[in-house]
């Protein structure tokens, strides 16, 4: 994760004057904000067909083709997927990757930002690409991407066996699978999905059709004995290395893990699963009947529901809380340990945790205009643009990234100031 006690901390404001790049360039596209807050970037266009990145109103020296995905990694460097002569790579901080390739989409990112993948395709072959290396061995499709958390493996779903759209039989019998570091498993599937990649980087599990009814979790190409009539995508428990997933049986969803029902009771529909960082506890977002949603901590109900939606499940870093947000009457609201706060919002973003789960803030949006609530309380500055809010590691202090006026404004505020 991101150390961030290296950061600037100082109470106060410092500030980033973009009025002047619209002038300086022909169009500017949508603004980005480092981790740290230090820095401003935008992907522009220079003339017809030449774009660069503009950051801290200095451009990159490379011009291309095209620029897409523009994005800071945690540990502060700048990244994008470019097109310079009709060849697709990667730049970070304005250098490319050594390889090209026809087509490159799907970045993901290590947890601490120093490692970055990429689905890439060459001579309409497929594969993945780590840190500018590809996978020796290519495909005729893929899908379905994973990065492991210290960024060491990728996997994929591929197409080992050619079938055409015409060819009913040859796809029933199985042309799909899951390679990871570019070794297919040996195994094949009707379909193959979400994938998800062990904490110790030892083992792939994915969710996988074994013909045209029947549904289960396959873990290093082996499937659960247990078949259903659909399942939703496997996680892996942050500590022991077994497996859980939402599975469809007799009309209903169930938690499963390692093939077995661990929870006592279905739903008309559950997914979502996410475990608390120190895997003693396991949520996931629930309709316990038809139009109505809320979430299952350990099986158990919260009292609080929702007509339309919930979302964004998020455990605090010391496991203590777990929030999501809630909308129905098209707005929404957010919901710690049960709770929904009074206040709702036309949006809310993902919600925030101080590393000792004391605190929560959020991006909230009301009318076209944005602000932060923390503990429940409004942030009394309307901002053009925010970013989510981090706090500092003892949590006394929140960092607050937001444009006003065409001004940017990394603004440290004591925590306790907006929540009271």
């Amino acid at each position: 994760m991101t150390d961030k006690s290296a950061w600037d901390w100082d109470k106060g404001d410092k500030t980033i004057d973009t009025t002047g790049w619209s002038a300086q360039y022909k169009w500017v596209e949508e603004l980005h904000a480092a981790p740290d807050g230090q820095t401003l970037a935008a992907v522009v266009n220079v003339d017809q067909g030449e774009f660069t990145v503009c950051v801290n109103a200095t451009s990159w020296e490379k011009t291309f083709d095209k620029i897409w995905h523009l994005r800071f990694l945690n540990d502060g460097r700048l990244t994008a997927l470019v097109s310079a002569m009709g060849q697709w790579t990667v730049a970070v901080d304005g250098s490319c990757w050594d390889n090209t390739f026809g087509f490159v989409w799907n970045p993901l990112f290590s947890n601490n930002g120093k490692h970055i993948a990429v689905a890439v395709q060459r001579d309409m072959r497929y594969c993945m690409a780590l840190n500018d290396e590809s996978w020796k061995t290519d495909f005729a499709n893929m899908t379905y991407f994973a990065l492991s958390p210290d960024g060491s493996k990728t996997a994929a779903c591929v197409q080992v066996k050619d079938a055409d759209s015409g060819q009913i039989q040859k796809f029933q019998k199985g042309t799909f699978t899951a390679a990871i570091d570019g070794k297919p498993w040996e195994q094949t599937f009707v379909n193959v999905w979400h994938l998800a990649i062990s904490p110790d980087n030892r083992h792939l599990a994915a969710e996988v059709r074994l013909n045209l009814y029947d549904y289960t979790i396959a873990v290093d190409a082996k499937p659960w004995e247990q078949i259903y009539q659909s399942v939703w995508e496997p996680v892996f428990h942050p500590a022991d290395g077994s497996v859980t997933a939402p599975v469809k049986s007799d009309g209903k969803w169930h938690m499963a893990r390692d093939g077995k029902i661990i929870w006592n009771r279905g739903f008309v529909q559950l997914w979502r699963q996410r475990f608390s960082p120190d895997g003693s506890k396991l949520a996931a977002i629930v309709a316990p009947k038809f139009g109505r949603w809320t979430v299952a901590v350990d099986q158990e109900l919260w009292a609080v529901s929702a007509k339309q939606m919930v979302t964004d499940l998020a455990f605090s870093p010391d496991s203590s809380k777990i929030a999501a947000l809630f909308k129905s009457g098209g707005y929404w609201k957010i919901a710690v340990d049960g709770d929904l706060w009074s206040r709702k919002f036309d949006r809310v973003f993902t919600p925030v945790f101080s590393s000792d789960g004391r605190s929560l803030a959020a991006k909230v949006e009301t009318k076209g205009k944005y602000t932060l609530v923390v503990n429940g309380k409004l942030w009394q500055q309307s901002c053009d643009m925010i970013w989510d809010p981090v706090f500092s590691p003892d949590g006394d202090k929140i960092l607050i990234r937001f444009m006003k006026d065409g001004i940017y404004h990394r603004r440290i505020e004591l925590t306790s100031n907006i929540s009271g």
